[in-house]
């Protein structure tokens, strides 16, 4: 899911309930080697990415990202740490709940020692996609950088030590979630939903190849999450903001049609997870489903704490508060009052 507005820490704690659910099946099939995980290495876009798209972007463009203004960063580290939200990621509940630091971002410090990834490394990309940039059909402007990117800095990394192997059969992986921004492009750059539905095929076939990889590499235990409700999302409910009701659910307010299509990613993902759990069951892959437990938030906000679940808490105005040429973090957009209150 593309992030270009602000993204609440606490709505995202909530995302997290549902991994430490994924993570007591984990320990009921298996365990690391010395009972706990030592470390975790993390890929993905701008919901996972603790600070790699400043160096990125920095290289790419010479500019600064989004995230690296304020008010990203306000509430936990109170400065801008290149998250793209008000706190910390899910990456960083899951590190704190396994009593692992926060995960350091892979560009920002991949000169220095190894002891520097000791826990884990982050490889997260803000505005990286599923696809490389030479896929023909999406022309990503935000970064050239890919999951495949992401996979061979890893190799990269490993390859500096002897001992990757037990490194790897004590890590955790989190594999995502990626695959928003590619969809997220092609949305924006007029594809009709036909088109789009063209490139989750190749989409989860990255994933799932990127998974094959790190198998035959070592690595043992796996969670992937899959696409969030993107019907709700403010980028896409300004994008398609029409007057058909018959387009949205009239309980949640979402774009129906734009969460058929999420279910749809989900859907295929699952399959082909599966097909490599058959193929490896040594391993254990774990399908966190981050598209239920958000519908879980959107159809009861109250219960949650949220008194306002589809405008972007940091905006310039209009039914969502969201203006789809400006993210948040670049003036003059400001962040609403109480984040506690906004998904």
């Amino acid at each position: 899911m593309a992030t270009t507005y602000f993204l609440s820490s606490y709505w995202l704690k909530q995302q997290f309930i549902i991994v430490v659910l994924l993570f007591a099946v984990i320990s009921s099939i298996s365990s690391p080697v010395n009972g706990c995980f030592t470390s975790i290495f993390s890929f993905g876009d701008s919901m996972s990415d603790t600070g790699n798209s400043i160096e990125i972007s920095v290289l790419e463009t010479g500019k600064l990202p989004h995230g690296a203004f304020p008010p990203n960063g306000c509430t936990f580290f109170h400065r801008p740490t290149g998250r793209f939200c008000d706190g910390r990621l899910v990456i960083d509940f899951l590190a704190e709940a396994l009593g692992l630091p926060f995960l350091p971002p892979y560009y920002r410090y991949k000169n220095g020692t190894s002891e520097n990834f000791e826990n884990g490394v982050n490889f997260a990309v803000g505005g990286a996609g599923a696809l490389n940039s030479s896929f023909p059909g999406i022309y990503n402007p935000k970064t050239h950088v890919s999951l495949v990117d992401e996979v061979n800095s890893f190799k990269q990394f490993i390859n500096l030590r002897t001992d990757f192997k037990q490194l790897l059969r004590n890590s955790l992986i989190v594999m995502g979630e990626i695959g928003g921004n590619d969809y997220g492009h092609a949305f924006k750059q007029g594809k009709s939903i036909e088109d789009v539905r063209n490139f989750v095929p190749p989409v989860v076939d990255s994933i799932t190849s990127s998974i094959n990889e790190l198998i035959e590499l070592g690595a043992v235990t796996f969670l992937v999450p899959g696409n969030f409700p993107i019907g709700c999302s403010p980028t896409y409910l300004t994008l398609f903001q029409g007057s058909d009701k018959d387009q949205y659910d009239p309980l949640t307010g979402c774009l129906t049609w734009l969460n058929q299509f999420s279910q749809y990613h989900n859907q295929l993902l699952r399959k082909e997870l599966e097909k490599i759990r058959n193929l490896h069951p040594d391993t254990n892959i774990v399908y966190a489903d981050y598209y239920s437990t958000t519908l879980r938030i959107y159809h009861s906000p109250n219960k949650f704490g949220f008194k306002e679940t589809l405008k972007a808490c940091c905006g310039t105005g209009g039914l969502y508060n969201y203006n789809l040429s400006r993210a948040c973090g670049y003036p003059p957009l400001r962040q609403c009052c109480n984040t506690l209150l906004r998904i």
